[in-house]
């Protein structure tokens, strides 16, 4: 597979050649979700069994996975799937989505109506934001491509949230300066002051998008910024490892997943040469008022799991997703879980 370059970083992180392919038998206490391979982002379609897989092998795909008996099917694109006309806020998007559009961070806007909107990063034919709705009132989501906004120039787009309203707030992932970008209908771009960090990756907004939360890749460190207000606030919590993505709990904590090794070097030696002795998983919690962390996991790097990248917590179990060729999701029971 070959590597699109924008970001050395991306690069490194998310460009392996060979899928892995041992049986889906359990570690442990460890049991996995066997199918999707590097599943990099997760996201629970709430009220549902299903939760939504990015993975950009192959040109990319977006599945889906039946929490019931943990299958794994194609959400995009598949013979359900739409691309309908661009809907107006969109209006300035230069056309439907290609299939190979390398699906990477994704965010969901949450609707009563079951009708959900759909945002994820895509750095296929152009880097963007692509916008789908997903609909979850039959016997399985569909999803209907509607529109997409381009990145400004010489950005490079890595995870999204949705905002209040229309709009959405996404990572610029470089290093040692990158920072976050908000975009609104009408509006467009603009920087997100006091965001500037070395590597911001996965990135949460609060319900009411007075806070983000940011796992910063290069810090390793969740920072939290305050949003619309002057001055900016801005407050951080070192974890002890690379964040790649941040994702809420029912509980309406922060649960922070990445990995680490010996040295940032060694994270890329894993994934280009497959020396992977001395890195880890990890997910970690943190409260998104005080900040105070709490180690959940750590998983040694093996051939069958590489680099976790995402944490979720699905009923009773914590899912890690992850990159490298992976073609499984951890699961952990909650309940062995550090308290």
């Amino acid at each position: 597979m070959r590597c699109f370059g924008w970001s050395v970083v991306v690069c490194g992180l998310l460009c392996l050649s060979t899928p892995l392919a041992a049986q889906c038998l359990g570690d442990g206490e460890v049991e996995y979700v066997c199918g999707p391979v590097s599943p990099e982002d997760l996201y629970a379609i709430p009220d549902s069994p299903w939760v939504i897989v990015s993975s950009m092998i192959d040109g990319g795909n977006l599945y889906l996975t039946d929490t019931r008996d943990h299958s794994s099917s194609i959400l995009f694109p598949s013979p359900t799937s739409s691309r309908r006309s661009t809907i107006d806020i969109y209006r300035d998007c230069p056309g439907p989505v290609s299939r190979e559009f390398r699906p990477h961070g994704i965010n969901l806007r949450e609707d009563s109506n079951g009708i959900h909107t759909l945002y994820v990063v895509g750095h296929g034919a152009r880097e963007s934001v692509e916008v789908f709705e997903v609909d979850t009132r039959g016997e399985r989501p569909t999803a209907s491509w509607v529109g997409c906004v381009v990145a400004p120039a010489g950005v490079g787009l890595n995870s999204v949230a949705a905002l209040p309203g229309d709009g959405f707030v996404a990572t610029n992932f470089q290093r040692p300066e990158g920072e976050l970008w908000e975009w609104q209908p009408g509006e467009g771009w603009d920087r997100v002051p006091g965001s500037t960090t070395n590597g911001p990756n996965g990135v949460e907004a609060s319900s009411d998008g007075a806070w983000l939360y940011i796992g910063g890749w290069g810090t390793q460190s969740l920072i939290r910024i305050s949003r619309g207000r002057s001055p900016v606030e801005v407050e951080s919590a070192d974890v002890g490892f690379h964040i790649d993505n941040v994702r809420f709990a029912p509980d309406g904590s922060v649960l922070a997943a990445g990995h680490v090794g010996p040295t940032a070097d060694a994270i890329f030696r894993c994934l280009r040469q497959g020396e992977c002795d001395g890195l880890q998983s990890r997910v970690a919690r943190v409260d998104p008022e005080s900040l105070v962390v709490d180690p959940l996991v750590e998983y040694p790097s093996n051939e069958t799991f590489i680099l976790g990248t995402v944490a979720l917590e699905v009923d009773d179990e914590l899912w890690i997703g992850g990159i490298g060729g992976s073609d499984r999701i951890l699961r952990f029971q909650t309940s062995s879980l550090p308290r």
